[in-house]
């Protein structure tokens, strides 16, 4: 279920940059801390057990402030690099947090692994290294029949909105490798406040710093882009889309990460990967590259 979350944030975030040219990463993501913010940070205010709010806040609120942080980043690069990369590159390269996770877990939770497990971290390596190399190389073909296009139609090599224009993919592969080590520092954390203090305390604060860190980013950042938006039911209802299945998603991973662990929540949802290449081949028509 978490793995058809993931998925479902990859699609909508794919139409909307290739099929609707929408560009705002960060109010994507502000939409979901946004509904966070409503549900636990409200059930957080009105605990009445344990800690109060206020008492939260005094203790840790600068620890919350660096998970928001690095939480809200994270989303922020990973929908980003949906503008550089394809669908199937960033939900393969996002296989890179399993490494910096494992290491993570292994120096702050204490958490120690076998020799097949980091084999497996072998693999996931090697398979980033693939899809950056993959994605060079499509870089290049790309480039070559740009080339062959300017010299046929006589286009400008420099004009933005000519289709043989060559992307940079690999900027988004870097966005996605550096996302995934955030959302890595996300986990790891995440682990251990559902394990030590609650699930509502940590979605309740994610959801109140996240709100707040992603609106300031929001305003200095995307508010030309957001202008430039040409409002429509397909647009919006793709915004719900994706705010549902974030919501979804940070609402069912605490309660698998306190029953097993955030290495094999990550290990777990690499399914997501299987149905993102699905949806590729048949709704963005993806081809291989020989």
């Amino acid at each position: 279920m978490l793995s058809l979350f993931i998925c479902g944030t990859a699609v909508t975030s794919q139409y909307l940059a290739e099929q609707y040219k929408v560009n705002t990463p960060m109010l994507q993501s502000f939409t979901n801390y946004c509904l966070l913010l409503l549900v636990y940070t409200t059930m957080l205010a009105l605990r009445t057990d344990n800690e109060s709010f206020l008492q939260i806040l005094k203790r840790r609120w600068w620890k919350y402030i660096l998970l928001g942080l690095a939480d809200v980043e994270a989303n922020y690069m990973i929908v980003k690099a949906y503008q550089y990369t394809t669908l199937t590159s960033v939900q393969l390269l996002d296989c890179f947090g399993i490494p910096v996770l494992m290491a993570l877990s292994w120096f702050i939770l204490r958490a120690r692994y076998r020799l097949i497990h980091f084999i497996a971290v072998a693999v996931c390596l090697l398979g980033v290294g693939t899809m950056v190399g993959a994605d060079i190389l499509a870089g290049r073909q790309e480039g070559e029949d740009s080339r062959r296009d300017v010299e046929v139609t006589g286009c400008s090599s420099t004009c933005t909105s000519c289709p043989a224009k060559r992307s940079n993919v690999v900027i988004g592969d870097v966005l996605v490798l550096l996302g995934a080590s955030l959302y890595a520092i996300s986990n790891v954390s995440e682990e251990y406040i559902v394990k030590n203090l609650s699930r509502v305390e940590f979605l309740g604060m994610v959801g109140l710093f996240g709100t707040i860190i992603s609106a300031l980013q929001l305003a200095i950042v995307e508010y030309r882009d957001i202008a430039r938006i040409q409002w429509n039911w397909k647009i919006a209802l793709l915004f719900m889309a994706f705010a549902l299945c974030m919501f979804g998603l940070y609402s069912f991973m605490p309660v698998v990460i306190k029953v097993t662990s955030a290495t094999s929540v990550n290990l777990g949802i690499l399914t997501a990967d299987l149905y993102s290449l699905f949806f590729g081949l048949f709704l963005f028509c993806y081809k291989g590259i020989t």
